[in-house]
């Protein structure tokens, strides 16, 4: 089966023709998510057709859209989407598909898909009890019991793991809520994360701005003190996040991907022991993984998610 995919985030969005297990050709075009959906749509639908065309006019069974919000699968619709595109729950999309494609559409959570790519080509394979994390520019999340994806009443299950609280005295999340892990451990809250920090102004980190957590871990590393109570911040608040998932999902495994694990050496053994000495799993231990497909996996979803193969 080949399919065209399209996986929107808050600054870019890559299209790409997709068959099983392997991507065969794909193109990234810049997304405004400030402007909205609608204006980008165009940009869209003249980047499928060319990937499409240049692969001799492949038979395709569909489009996947993965978005960066709350997505109803059955309605094929977008319910909320935390100020990135906000036009895009008044959008059509299944009909502006069909229009400019003529091909049907299915859409789902970023986070959703990714973890139903890692499963069918990742990380994931043979493993049907799964949470995935995702530490980027916010904290996506999803969550699969017995090889079936959890989508909820409202569409909300399992894709808002980075909207658990770690601290009820925290930070203000741009959900509404106190002290999420989004709110205190992501690149978009980084920076107020690292000017709250008493000795930042005068610190390595400071004098390489814009700060990212990829320069946070570099100075860690090299024994910068702020660039390390930063750094094992970030760490136990991502932490006790996957132990709220592990309690509230009961996974087997635990995939944690994003921009953010280019520094896994540093990250993933902290989350691999935290969650064996606070994960309350008396049937055993659960592991944790890095993701396998970096920026393809929610790409490689679409496959699965066409053929309904995580559908209740």
């Amino acid at each position: 089966m080949k399919a065209l995919a399209v996986d929107l985030g808050g600054s870019h969005a890559t299209c790409a023709l997709v068959e099983n297990r392997d991507i065969l050709a794909s193109r990234t075009v810049f997304a405004d998510r400030t402007i909205g959906l609608k204006p980008l749509l165009p940009l869209l639908a003249s980047t499928l057709k060319a990937i499409r065309a240049e692969a001799c006019n492949a038979n395709t069974a569909g489009v996947v859209f993965s978005f960066c919000g709350i997505v109803d699968y059955v309605q094929g619709r977008i319910l909320s989407t935390n100020a990135k595109f906000d036009d895009a729950p008044s959008l059509d999309l299944v009909a502006w598909c069909h229009e400019e494609l003529a091909l049907p559409l299915k859409m789902e959570n970023d986070a959703r898909l990714a973890l139903l790519g890692e499963w069918y080509a990742g990380a994931a394979r043979g493993c049907d009890n799964v949470v995935m994390i995702t530490l980027g520019t916010g904290i996506g999340g999803a969550a699969m019991s017995e090889g079936r994806l959890l989508r909820g009443k409202h569409s909300q299950a399992g894709c808002l793991g980075g909207h658990l609280p770690v601290d009820f005295e925290g930070r203000l999340c741009s959900c509404g809520a106190i002290g999420c892990a989004e709110a205190e451990a992501s690149s978009v809250s980084l920076p107020e994360v690292c000017r709250s920090h008493p000795g930042f102004a005068s610190s390595a980190v400071a004098a390489e701005m814009p700060v990212t957590f990829e320069k946070l871990f570099h100075h860690q590393g090299q024994g910068d003190r702020v660039a390390q109570d930063i750094a094992n911040r970030c760490l136990r608040v991502w932490a006790a996040n996957i132990v709220g998932l592990i309690h509230a999902y009961d996974p087997e495994l635990v995939i944690v991907g994003g921009g953010v694990m280019k520094s896994a050496m540093q990250i993933l053994p902290f989350l691999q022991e935290y969650v064996q000495r606070h994960a309350w799993t008396p049937w055993g231990k659960v592991s944790v993984a890095s993701a396998a497909l970096g920026n393809s996996a929610a790409l490689l979803g679409a496959i699965p998610l066409l053929e309904g193969l995580a559908d209740p």
